[in-house]
Formats: structure tokens, C-alpha cells, sequence
């Protein structure tokens, strides 16, 4: 499969992903649906070691456990951004400050797309901004959570980088480094703050869903970014919130914005440009 089918696969896999977490997260403590589910994935990546072999290097888990890092940070401040101010305000910050810094880290890095491929990325950041956004999302526009929202893009973006980074011939050692390094990090914070990280009834069938299809587009991630450029695959993948949105539109009956209708049709048209390109 090419880099952009990867990518693209990737995207409705995380957004069906973070769809099961949400529903989890309803019915469970934040901090258990987080070291449960990142558990099923761990078990999904070991059994695709086979399958997919690589070389156990120092860097390849290293490199893979400081992604586990920024990414687990990233969502341990994603949701503190939530708690201090409005989802409407700290989504869509988040989201396109993921897709920014790696494509900022891309060019950077020498990788020059073709102006069509760029015209997707473009509007590729546009639609993870209206996707992102629910009505009134302009209201309660405080420094603190916005602040908090770009360091939770930033870890995010970091995440991609840095896996991106991991040799070539690594196979899925960065995944398994990275899943060890994430569990730990939010396993010690719910023991430093008390919390419980015992799914409720009920919840465990969803929580390991939402892990192995989490850690599932992780792996496509990580083939995708060996065989693409990171600008274009980043972008690509950051476009899963339009899969979650036609989920909650579909499967649970949920009223979509008409900012929100017009963010999935750019995401179809960036997806169109960079495959285009």
C-alpha cells in the first residue's frame, strides 16, 4: 500500500478509536480507560511482531519510548485542558497544533511537497480546525487552557515526529517502547493522584476496543511515515476527527454543525489534493 492509503486508513482507524474511548470514558474513570485500553493495544502489537519483524535496537526503543512520552503527556494535558476550559476552545487548538508541528518539523527537515500536496495540506489544516470547533467556541477564550491546549498539540505532534525518527529497519520495536514508556507515565499518575485504574463494570469491552484500534492506526501510522513524506502523512492522519464526527452522527444520533459538515468536506478534498500529488 502506498504512504497516503496508509495514512488515510490510519485516520478513520484513530477517529474510530477515539469514538470507543469516548464511550468508554462515559461509563469509567478517565485515567483507567487510558492504562486499560494502552494494555489491549500493547497485546495487539506484540502479536503482530511476527508479522511484521524489525531490528531490537537501543534507538529503536528509545526513540520509540520518547514518543510514548510525548504523547502520554500530550494526553495527560489534553485533558487538563479540558477540565479548565471549553472543548470547543481546546479541541480544535489541539488538533491543529498536532498536524503544525510536525509539518513545520517536515520542512524544516528538507521535504518539499509539490504545490498540489501542499494545497491539501493547507486545506488539510483548515478542515482538523472546523471539525474540531462546536458552536460558541470563540466564548471563554482564556490564556491558561489555550496555553494548555498548544503544549497537548505539541506533544502530539512530537508523538509523530519522533516515531518518524525511529530506524528504518526497526519493524515495531518504537510501538512496543513507546506503549511502555505511555502506560508508565499515566500508570504513575494515577497512583500519584489516588486514582483508580479499575475499568466499571461494563466498561472493558469498549476500553480494549478503543486500544487495539488505537495502537491498529499506530501501526499504520508508523508504515505509512517509512514510506511517505512526514508532512503529508501527518496530515492525513490528523484528519480523524471526521471519521468520530460521522460515528457520533450515524451511530448515536448526534447533530452535526454546519462548521463542522463543512470541516469533512475539506478533509474529503485534502485527502483528494495529496493523493493527487
Amino acid at each position: 500500500m502506498t504512504a497516503v492509503a496508509l495514512a488515510t486508513a490510519c485516520a478513520v482507524i484513530f477517529g474510530t478509536a477515539d469514538f470507543f474511548g469516548g464511550l468508554a470514558t462515559r461509563r469509567s474513570r478517565v485515567l483507567a480507560v487510558v492504562v486499560c485500553s494502552q494494555l489491549g493495544g500493547m497485546v495487539l502489537v506484540l502479536a503482530l511482531m511476527p508479522f511484521l519483524p524489525g531490528i531490537a535496537s537501543s534507538g529503536a526503543l528509545l526513540w520509540g519510548m520518547a514518543s510514548g512520552v510525548a504523547g502520554g503527556l500530550g494526553i495527560v494535558l489534553f485533558y487538563r485542558g479540558l477540565a479548565m476550559g471549553k472543548m470547543s476552545v481546546v479541541a480544535p487548538i489541539t488538533a491543529t497544533t498536532a498536524m503544525a508541528v510536525p509539518v513545520l518539523f517536515g520542512l524544516l527537515a528538507g521535504e518539499r511537497p509539490s504545490v498540489l500536496a501542499l494545497s491539501g495540506v493547507v486545506l488539510g489544516l483548515l478542515a482538523v480546525m472546523l471539525v474540531s470547533r462546536e458552536p460558541g467556541g470563540s466564548a471563554g477564550l482564556t490564556l491558561g487552557p489555550v496555553l494548555n491546549a498548544l503544549a497537548s498539540g505539541a506533544g502530539f505532534g512530537g508523538f509523530f515526529i519522533l516515531l518518524k525518527l525511529a530506524p528504518a529497519d526497526a519493524g515495531l520495536w518504537p510501538l512496543v517502547g513507546a506503549r511502555i514508556a505511555s502506560i508508565a507515565l499515566v500508570a504513575a499518575l494515577a497512583v500519584a493522584t489516588r486514582r483508580s485504574m479499575r475499568p466499571a463494570a461494563g466498561s472493558w469491552r469498549v476500553t480494549i476496543a478503543a486500544g487495539v484500534l488505537d495502537m491498529a492506526a499506530n501501526v499504520l501510522f508508523l508504515l505509512a511515515a517509512q514510506r511517505g513524506m512526514l508532512i503529508l502523512v501527518t496530515v492525513l492522519v490528523s484528519l480523524y476527527p471526521a471519521s468520530t464526527l460521522l460515528l457520533a452522527r450515524y451511530v448515536l444520533g448526534e447533530r452535526l454543525s454546519s462548521t463542522q459538515i463543512a470541516g469533512v468536506g475539506c478533509a474529503l478534498g485534502a485527502i483528494a489534493l495529496i493523493a493527487a500529488s
